[in-house]
Formats: C-alpha cells, structure tokens, sequence
C-alpha cells in the first residue's frame, strides 16, 4: 500500500510509514498492513533486520489518526482498538529478527508505543518523545502497552509523560536508555547502516533468545484491563477530546 512502503536489500527489510501530511499517522489499514510486514518476516528466513522509519522528516509516527475515533460509539470500540495495537506491537515485539526504529521528528503516542517495541531506537537531536492524550483525546493506552513503556523507559518517565502530557527530548531519550544513539540528521542513514551491519554480522538465535527472555519477563504478570479501556473509551470526557481535537478547540474535561 502507499501508505506503508517496503524496501528490500538483502537481508534487511525497511517499512517507511508514508503518509508525511499526517505526519504518518496511523490509519487502520496502516496497522493491518504492519501486522502483515510481522508475519512475511517471519515467514522469510532471508530477512535478517527490520527497519521502520517515516517519511518527511517531520515526525516518525505522530499516533493513530484522531479522526477515526468519531466513528466510535462505545466503550467496546475502545476495547478492540486497544486489541488491534496490542496485536501489532505482540507482532514486533515477537519477531524473531531485531528491529531498529529510525526516529527523525516527532514520535508519538501510538507511535511512541511502535518504536518502544523495536529492539533498538535511533534518533536525530531534534526528535521528540510524547504521549499527550491527557490534554488532548482523553483515551488511555492499553496495559500492555503501559507495560512495554515502563520496560523500556522507567515507571517514573512514563507516568511523567502520561500524567505531565509533555514532550521528551532526544538527549533525555538517550539518558534513558530508550534511545542508544542520537545524531544530526546528516548523519543519521549512515549511523542507521552501521548499525544493521552490525546486526547481520551477530548470532540469529542469541539476538532472538535475549528478545524473548524480555518479552517474557513484561508479559508473565499482565492482568487483563478490559474494565479500564471500556470506561475510558466509554466516557463523556473521550466523546469531547474527539469533538475538541478534530475541532482544534481545547476540551472541556468533566471525569465522567
């Protein structure tokens, strides 16, 4: 689809996310298409690293495109689009070849949660970091996916970003350890390179036992969160943050 690209070289696999007037917001074709890149990777033994990365320098992935939500019209929906993440980000996070997320801009909410489950995250200086729905939608990620963000950035960062809905910057990204390497977006196609490099030169079955030991280790104590999506989703305030955000007027929070 024109949407999700796929460049093959060699052994390496790279999906551009294309939608830059968006900046490469997620549509729900989007998400199926990625689901489907999971699955032809693990049905290739030749691919060997997958890449994702935007298109337009602005921004990576800047979340699920807002407008679908007016289409809402329960809790329940809220409940199978939280599914449907969780089963692309499951797909990535399973694969049984490392993933690099290539991050030139911004790179947020639904996007933040796809690179936090690639193995390794690159970044121009100029990226930025945020799960703003706390003052713009008013929807909550899964608990899956809260859980892949604690792994991969500490409790205290991610309640920082959800609860302060503030935008994180490269360096602290990196200071984190959510980011391995930042650098100016000259350099940021040859730095990507030699990180594949790397990759393809390492034992297959080592890179994937040290992925499914983590994916393990974040799943063995999930409960299921149903009761939280359905009351969100659900929820006078989730109807407004649609209306105001589509709208660009601010919301009119009630916490009901």
């Amino acid at each position: 689809m024109d949407e999700l690209l796929l460049d093959r070289d060699g052994a390496i696999l790279r999906v551009t996310f294309n939608r830059p007037r968006r900046r490469n917001a997620l549509t729900w074709e989007m998400y199926d298409a990625l689901l489907a890149v999971c699955h032809q990777v693990e049905a290739d033994p030749g691919v060997r690293v997958l890449v994702l990365r935007g298109a337009g320098g602005e921004a990576f992935v800047s979340g699920t495109d807002i407008a679908q939500f007016a289409e809402f019209a329960s809790g329940e929906d809220g409940v199978e689009y939280e599914r449907r993440v969780s089963d692309v980000l499951e797909g990535l996070t399973r694969l049984r070849v490392p993933t690099i997320a290539v991050v030139t801009g911004w790179c947020v909410g639904a996007g933040l949660a796809v690179a936090a489950a690639c193995d390794l995250r690159i970044a121009t200086h100029g990226s930025r970091f945020a799960i703003p729905i706390a003052r713009t939608v008013g929807n909550t990620p899964s608990l899956a996916t809260i859980a892949l963000l604690a792994d991969q950035l500490g409790v205290g960062r991610t309640l920082d970003l959800l609860l302060r809905a503030r935008a994180m910057t490269a360096r602290e990204a990196h200071e984190a350890g959510f980011v391995c390497e930042v650098c100016g977006d000259e350099e940021i196609v040859e730095r990507t390179a030699e990180i594949e490099r790397r990759l393809l030169e390492h034992a297959p079955l080592t890179m994937w036992a040290a992925k499914e030991a983590m994916h393990r280790l974040r799943t063995a104590r999930l409960p299921d969160d149903t009761d939280i999506l359905r009351r969100v989703y659900g929820s006078e305030d989730f109807r407004e943050g649609v209306r105001a955000f589509l709208a660009r007027e601010p919301p009119r929070w009630g916490g009901r």
